[in-house]
Parts: C-alpha cells; sequence; structure tokens
C-alpha cells in the first residue's frame, strides 16, 4: 500500500472520531439544556431578579445566587423544597409576614361581621306600645268680689287632669329600643279646668236678733248712764262676726307732742274702751256692741270714730288704754252688734 493511501484512511477515521464526539457532546448539551428552568426571586427590599438554574432545590437556587438569609428574613416557599419552571422565590421578613397575616384575618372578619349583622337583623322585632300621658288641666278665675277689703278664693270645681294616648311603632334589637315612629294620637280623657270664685271675705251675720234681749241689754246700760246704749234703743242692729285688732294712741304712728295726737279721723277725741276704727262700710258714728267687753267700762259698747289703712269691713280696731292691753289681746273674732245710724 502507498504511502498516500495510508495517510487518506487515517484522516478519514479521525474525521469519523470527531464526528463521533460532536454527536455525543450534542447530545450531552441537549439532556443538560433540558433541566435548565426559569426562576424570579423578590427580595425582601422589593429587588426582583429572573434567573436561569439547573438545581432543584430552593436554598441551593439561593446560595447559586450567593443570596444569603438575614435572622429575621424567611423564605417563601420552604428552602428545602424543590421548585419547578416559572415559579417565584420570595423572601419576606417577620413584619410583613404579621402584616399579611393580619390582612388575611380582617379579611375575614369582615365577612364574619356581615353575618352577625345579618344574623342580627333577623333579632329585630317590633311593637305597636300605647304610651298614656297626663293632660294638665288649667285654672277659671271668676271675680266677683267688690270693693278693696279681704277677698278669698272659692273652689267651685275641682281640676281634673286629661289622658292622652299616643301609639308607637317601636323597634327593638337585642332587647334595646332602637327606633320609634310615631303611629297616632288620640286624647281619651279631655280635662276638667279648675274653676275659682273670688269673693268678698265676709263673716257671718244674722239679719234677725233677739230683740227682746238686745232692747234688755240696751235698756240697762242706759239705766247706767251709758249714752250709746240708750242711743240704740229701738233700732234693729246686724250681727256680724268681725275680726278685731287693738290701738292705742302711742302705735298711731304720731308723736304726743304732736297736735294731731289722740285724734281720730272723724276729729273727735278718741276715747278708750269707747273708739273703734271700721271700714269704710260703716258710716262715722255706727255704734258697735260688743258682747266679749261687757264687763270693761262703757259695758262693751263703742262708736265708729276712726278708719285705718289696714281696716276693711270684715274688721275692726278697738282703742284701748295702754299698748300692753293692746299687745295682750292681740287678734280675735269677735260677734258684734251693728246699730247703723
Amino acid at each position: 500500500m502507498k504511502k498516500d493511501d495510508k495517510a487518506s484512511i487515517s484522516l478519514k477515521k479521525v474525521i469519523s472520531v470527531s464526528i463521533i464526539l460532536l454527536f455525543v457532546m450534542g447530545i450531552s448539551v441537549m439532556a443538560v439544556n433540558s433541566k435548565v428552568k426559569s426562576v424570579k426571586i423578590i427580595l425582601s427590599d422589593g429587588y426582583e431578579m429572573n434567573v436561569l438554574t439547573t438545581k432543584e432545590k430552593v436554598s441551593d437556587i439561593l446560595d447559586e445566587n450567593h443570596i444569603i438569609l438575614l435572622p429575621e428574613e424567611n423564605v417563601i416557599p420552604n428552602p428545602e423544597s424543590n421548585i419547578s419552571d416559572n415559579k417565584t422565590i420570595r423572601i419576606t421578613t417577620e413584619n410583613e409576614q404579621t402584616v399579611k397575616v393580619t390582612e388575611t384575618v380582617e379579611t375575614s372578619n369582615e365577612v364574619t361581621v356581615e353575618k352577625l349583622l345579618e344574623e342580627n337583623y333577623n333579632n329585630i322585632v317590633e311593637k305597636i306600645v300605647v304610651e298614656q300621658t297626663a293632660i294638665p288641666f288649667e285654672t277659671e278665675t271668676n271675680d266677683l268680689s267688690t270693693g278693696d277689703g279681704d277677698k278669698k278664693e272659692v273652689i267651685k270645681r275641682r281640676g281634673i287632669d286629661g289622658i292622652k294616648e299616643t301609639t308607637y311603632k317601636i323597634k327593638y334589637q337585642n332587647d334595646i329600643e332602637v327606633s320609634r315612629t310615631e303611629i297616632s294620637t288620640n286624647i281619651t280623657k279631655q280635662p276638667v279646668n279648675k274653676l275659682v270664685e273670688i269673693r268678698n271675705n265676709e263673716v257671718s251675720s244674722r239679719s234677725s236678733v233677739d230683740r227682746e234681749t238686745l232692747e234688755a241689754v240696751a235698756q240697762t246700760a242706759s239705766a247706767n248712764g251709758n249714752a250709746l246704749a240708750a242711743k240704740a234703743q229701738g233700732m234693729t242692729p246686724v250681727v256680724k262676726t268681725l275680726n278685731a285688732s287693738a290701738y292705742t294712741a302711742s302705735t298711731c304712728g304720731k308723736s304726743a307732742n304732736s297736735s294731731g295726737y289722740g285724734i281720730t279721723a272723724s276729729g273727735a277725741r278718741a276715747s278708750a274702751w269707747c273708739t273703734v276704727a271700721a271700714g269704710k262700710g260703716y258710716p262715722m258714728g255706727t255704734i258697735i256692741y260688743i258682747p266679749y267687753f261687757a264687763n270693761k267700762p262703757n259695758g262693751g259698747w263703742f262708736v265708729v270714730q276712726d278708719r285705718g289703712g289696714a281696716i276693711s269691713n270684715n274688721k275692726l280696731d278697738v282703742y284701748m288704754s295702754t299698748y300692753n292691753e293692746c299687745i295682750n289681746f292681740g287678734r280675735r273674732n269677735l260677734e258684734c252688734y251693728i246699730y247703723v245710724p
């Protein structure tokens, strides 16, 4: 065999071996390439990175990319778990995890609250309630009095409150009133107004008197030299119970040195156990017999000679000797026989 032929055969062998080697290497590369996957890594600061890897475990992928976890950091999914193509590895901190858990709980609570509200709505109860309230009565006044004398109120009719009924629709939730709506109002009982009459405070009077008794009293007093009793003989008195008080010269507000000291409204000088001050309904000179003072000087016979600002037709002011007598007497109701001239 020629030298050129041998060289040609060797070259062919080399080429064949090279082709075989290239084929084997291509198959190996294809095998390797078949295990490469794309993975996204999101760091705790929010930074994202996409990597190609042939690693299976999460921890291996992190090591391959020189990512070291801090003590407060965590990995999702678990570092010892395998990960497939186009998946994400998320690195989070403990705070972020807490927030996410809280958010999840809050979302869950919102649903629960809605359910609770729905359940509570079913617990709302509506009731029709009728309530009664009083209608206060008013007072009507009828003034029948005359003059400036004492007056009194006489109740002619008592007042009675009325009744008003109001109907409400009331909503209760868990036995607590949450709203009320007025439906109607009805007055079931009208109030009765109080009626008051104002009258003169007149004391009891008698128009008919035992004439013989009075005449006997007058005759006896006249026989003893009582001029007032003598003047009253033959006259018919009116008997009234008057509210009597007492006064003397020193209680009239005048000085003892005053020219008007002891002088009455009639111009006459006041006389103890004889002068009385009476209202304008009794003319000056009216004779009044008061049995209560029968044992006093003048035998209980008096004459109207004076007036007084506080003396009405139902009152009488008896002129006495001393201030102490006035104080001891005070004020009392006395039966009086009045002889009007």
